[in-house]
């Protein structure tokens, strides 16, 4: 049976999700594998109200017994090109490159979209060539780049990447939008949890060490825990781009519903 209309409980529901629609959901699209359960306990507190979709682009790949060697190198990125590191679902880390990684993503993202999200977020902070979408597909560098652009203003900042082999790379997009300095050094977010705690504070130290003011954590890998770590080790403000993405990626599940 039809149940009444009833404006004032759906305004209720609404406030007790956050203002957004009671079943809005979010597509969480890692460039590695799904679930990431080292995202979730990040993300679920910043998006109340909202059920979250999780696909991988790596998730139809075989990382098996035999298998594993030749879906590696099929991965891998291309000499010259800027590696991307992701993690798969048993916890261990992948080496990707964009041209192998976009056809995946898209696949990813109609997946979620299938699902029923209505927004989608593509969890690399990597720069990615548009894909094809049926509804709002964000990208988590802009949003990252952006949100820290506005908060740093002209003060030195420090960037801890996943690796050191990325620094390079990393440095420069990001050089190319913050008016002062910008340095860079590597630090592992999918080694085990203690060693990579530990990296991410011993990164921040050397930042700080170099004059950096503001620190951002630019890998979707980095969590809360390493946040805090890095922020005790430097005495500096440090941005967390997973936390930056998932907060703006949830204003646009609000637009929308």
């Amino acid at each position: 049976m039809k149940t009444a209309h009833d404006p004032e409980q759906e305004q209720a529901a609404a406030a007790a999700a956050g203002g957004r629609r009671p079943g809005a959901a979010l597509g969480l699209v890692t460039i590695g594998q799904a679930p990431r359960d080292d995202l979730r306990p990040d993300a679920e507190p910043l998006l109340p109200g909202v059920r979250l979709i999780e696909h991988g682009a790596l998730d139809e790949e075989d990382f098996s017994g035999a298998a594993e060697a030749g879906t590696r190198s099929a991965l891998a990125p291309e000499p010259g090109e800027a590696p991307l590191v992701s993690r798969l679902r048993d916890g261990r880390s992948v080496v990707l490159g964009h041209g192998a990684v976009v056809p995946r993503i898209e696949r990813a993202v109609a997946r979620a979209e299938r699902d029923g999200a209505a927004a989608t977020l593509v969890l690399c902070t990597g720069h990615f060539p548009s894909v094809r979408s049926a509804r709002p597909l964000l990208y988590a560098e802009p949003l990252v780049q952006h949100a820290v652009a506005a908060l740093v203003g002209e003060d030195p900042v420090g960037l801890v990447c996943p690796r050191d082999d990325q620094a390079g790379d990393v440095g420069e997009r990001w050089a190319r939008l913050l008016p002062g300095r910008v340095t860079a050094a590597g630090a592992n977010p999918y080694a085990p949890r203690d060693e990579a705690v530990g990296l991410v504070a011993a990164a921040a130290g050397e930042l700080v060490g170099a004059g950096a003011r503001w620190l951002v954590l630019d890998c979707i890998g980095y969590t809360e825990e390493m946040r805090r770590a890095a922020a005790r080790a430097a005495g500096r403000p440090v941005l967390l781009a997973r936390s930056l993405a998932v907060r703006a990626a949830g204003e646009a599940v609000a637009a929308h519903g």
